[in-house]
């Protein structure tokens, strides 16, 4: 049996739902889950459904034109296909170890072809989980690169280089960034430090989509914790990393299983 996610965007009016599953129940596809959302301030109403296809043909023309009918956007995902995944990273380690561990014990469903770097010391992580690694210092090569591999989705595991905006317009809404959650109160380099320096009480993660004004992307995933006087920078940056490593594997998590909706810059991330 097939599975299949149907995602819905339109403004909201009557009876959506209950057309949607009489499609379905029609053409004999079992409904595994439905999540729904409705923003009353813009009247805008978004659904994510799982359904499994019991041999028959999957209504996408019906499912189409009631799209249409709805003023909407219809996307449909197969959720067992794995997507070509790269990863790009500088010099930090513990970001991309996370993820391949992840994706080796199935937690991820996605294939990780490649490791990206603009540095060689990620080459020792690519060869341990035997795939492929590439440095590289030139754009036009970054975009060669991903295009030869077939990516679909990139992830920046602390990648400290500016994504062009080809590449950025080419990946809309595919590429995911993970930042300390000082930005934009800290920035530069040692955000930890500075933070120690100003005794804050909070530090946290965001996790985001990229787009062409920094760090300003729509937001899939964040976390904080409470700290005080008594955590030392040492372990203020062991806590903040932790965070790091967490929300981003949500985020990609989340993309992977087509739980979220981008528009307007907002996101709608279902359970």
């Amino acid at each position: 049996m097939k599975k299949i996610i149907i995602q819905l965007i339109c403004p909201d009016q009557k009876g959506i739902i209950a057309q949607l599953t009489s499609i379905l129940y029609q053409s004999d596809n079992n409904i595994l889950s439905i999540e729904q959302h409705v923003d009353q301030e813009n009247s805008k109403f978004y659904i994510r459904i799982f359904a499994e296809n019991n041999d028959t043909q999957f209504p996408e023309n019906e499912l189409a034109e009631l799209s249409d009918e709805l003023e909407g956007k219809l996307y449909l995902f197969d959720p067992d296909k794995k997507i070509n995944v790269a990863i790009l990273g500088t010099t930090e380690e513990e970001p991309i170890y996370d993820l391949l561990i992840k994706n080796k014990s199935d937690e991820l469903n996605c294939n990780f072809p490649i490791i990206i770097s603009n540095h060689n010391e990620l080459s020792s992580i690519a060869k341990q989980f035997d795939i492929s690694f590439i440095h590289i210092n030139d754009n036009k090569n970054l975009l060669q690169t991903l295009k030869q591999q077939k990516i679909e989705l990139i992830i920046l595991a602390r990648y400290m280089q500016i994504i062009p905006k080809e590449i950025v317009k080419l990946y809309n809404n595919n590429i995911i960034n993970i930042h300390h959650g000082f930005l934009p109160a800290f920035k530069g380099a040692r955000p930890y430090h500075q933070a120690y320096n100003k005794g804050v009480k909070i530090i946290g993660a965001t996790a985001h989509y990229v787009t062409n004004e920094l760090d300003d992307g729509p937001i899939i995933a964040q976390n904080v914790i409470h700290i005080n006087h008594k955590n030392s920078i040492k372990n203020i940056i062991q806590l903040g990393r932790e965070i790091e490593r967490n929300v981003l594997y949500k985020a990609v998590k989340s993309h992977l299983e087509y739980k979220i909706i981008v528009h307007n810059n907002k996101t709608i991330i279902f359970d």
